[in-house]
């Protein structure tokens, strides 16, 4: 990475962890971009060129969170699309990594309240599928219907793990409790799916 583009970057997540930090103390619709630009020390113009919408100000990864489970499909083109991605949860779990939804109380309490913030989560997980979908018919283009309901299930398992992060975290379960309700789940549900996804 160049130094340009390292300086973007830290310029990037700078206005986001200012712009987060203000959402979740005044609420998101409390806060404008102008705002936002004043309490980063930019120009607002600077702002609206990194961030496109003020949701994304909140949702830095959206473009990780929806490539992700795609990414991990086509990284192993030798293995089937269940274990890649199951093994590539398993490993962010390890980590306790925003793509499943990890994230401090006041964060998710943020996300709730917004009808705009829930909305444009809907809309991630709705392109994650779309994304996985697409990555699994590049490598099945003769098994279109299986590859689309295999990336909706497999993106709907992630999703609903996300939904039992926030929710283990908004009920305050230690995180290292709150990672093994997960891995359990997350089992549960990758093993149902094995027999209907199978090597796909």
């Amino acid at each position: 990475m160049s130094l340009r583009e390292q300086k973007k970057l830290e310029t990037r997540q700078t206005i986001s962890a200012v712009a987060t930090r203000l959402f979740i103390q005044r609420g998101f619709d409390q806060v404008t971009i102008a705002e936002v630009a004043e309490a980063a020390r930019v120009a607002k113009m600077t702002v609206t060129n990194h961030f496109s919408r003020k949701e994304d100000l909140v949702f830095d990864i959206r473009n990780d969170f929806v490539d992700w489970p795609a990414n991990l499909v086509r990284a192993a083109p030798e293995t089937p699309a269940l274990i890649a991605v199951r093994d590539g949860c398993f490993a962010e779990l390890d980590k306790a990594s925003a793509l499943l939804g990890f994230a401090d109380v006041s964060f998710v309490r943020m996300v709730r309240q917004s009808e705009r913030l829930t909305a444009a989560l809907r809309d991630m997980h709705v392109d994650r599928e779309f994304e996985l979908s697409a990555a699994l018919l590049d490598r099945h283009p003769d098994r279109e219907m299986l590859s689309r309901t295999a990336g909706a299930h497999l993106t709907s398992v992630l999703r609903l793990l996300l939904d039992d992060v926030w929710r283990l975290t908004w009920q305050d379960v230690k995180p290292d409790d709150l990672v093994e309700q997960i891995r359990d789940s997350a089992a549960v549900a990758f093993g149902q799916l094995e027999p209907a996804l199978g090597d796909l």
